[in-house]
């Protein structure tokens, strides 16, 4: 049984472990995560995300730049930046991201819908992209059943060896609650998220151990363990109004008393 207290516990450590973190990706959904639940914590994690930008190559640092609109709706647009951004993924979330200044390409539904086929990463990451469509209060014109096939497709990545919880589970639990689908997200797999947090207040291990800390947590786990239990914790902080859907809305995820039911 799963307690307020439990997760709000789980919520401090992780919060604690996150931010000493110096990934640009982890500034990056810290940023987002004070914007859509007010984390102190997180207040200057855009500063300090420019701040790692400016250390890195020109390509890597350019692709930062383009997606930081995340957290900046007035984030200055250089054209040059975005012939730097090939890899698929982020070509898609780019796309969501700048839909209301630039539109989206033609074959944006088609690609989308092939990343839901695919299933894994590349539907979650199409549902991100949804996520952020909408919030920037773009359209797009899909084929009938998509929305719903989408929903499922990271859902179903929940469902496979449903007593495992590893990096890709916690990013569709988290991005399902995102887009307001919580009530897909099994109960049972909160609480094992809450169980498994690690002793330095972290989740998952890194797939390149940093020799100086080989045991340290993973900060990528960490960020979407933290996302889904702050979701848990704030169920109605998110400022956006939800994204606009054609299947039926799922509500969000639920306190934590509910969660324990």
């Amino acid at each position: 049984m799963l307690t307020e207290e439990q997760v709000h516990t789980a919520v401090a450590k992780g919060i604690a472990f996150l931010n000493r973190t110096r990934e640009p990706y982890g500034l990056w959904f810290m940023s987002m995560m004070h914007r859509l639940f007010g984390v102190p914590e997180f207040a200057d994690a855009l500063r300090r995300y420019d701040e790692v930008v400016a250390t890195r190559p020109k390509e890597e640092a350019a692709v930062l730049r383009v997606l930081r609109r995340l957290n900046d709706a007035n984030n200055p647009l250089h054209p040059e930046d975005w012939d730097h951004v090939k890899i698929l993924t982020d070509q898609l979330l780019a796309c969501a991201l700048y839909c209301d200044r630039l539109g989206l390409p033609p074959e944006f539904a088609a690609t989308l819908d092939k990343g839901v086929k695919a299933g894994g990463y590349a539907a979650t990451h199409v549902l991100l992209a949804w996520i952020w469509l909408h919030d920037n209060g773009c359209r797009l014109a899909v084929r009938d059943g998509f929305v719903e096939d989408m929903f499922r497709a990271v859902a179903a990545i929940l469902e496979d060896r449903p007593t495992i919880v590893n990096d890709l589970k916690l990013e569709a639990a988290a991005f399902l609650c995102m887009a307001r689908q919580g009530e897909r997200v099994d109960r049972r797999f909160f609480r094992h998220v809450v169980s498994i947090q690690r002793t330095d207040g972290g989740w998952g291990k890194l797939d390149t151990p940093d020799p100086a800390n080989p045991d340290e947590s993973s900060w990528h786990s960490t960020t979407l363990a933290l996302l889904l239990l702050l979701h848990v914790e704030f169920p109605t902080a998110l400022k956006r109004g939800g994204v606009e859907q054609k299947a039926p809305s799922q509500g969000t995820a639920g306190s934590a008393s509910e969660v324990a039911e």
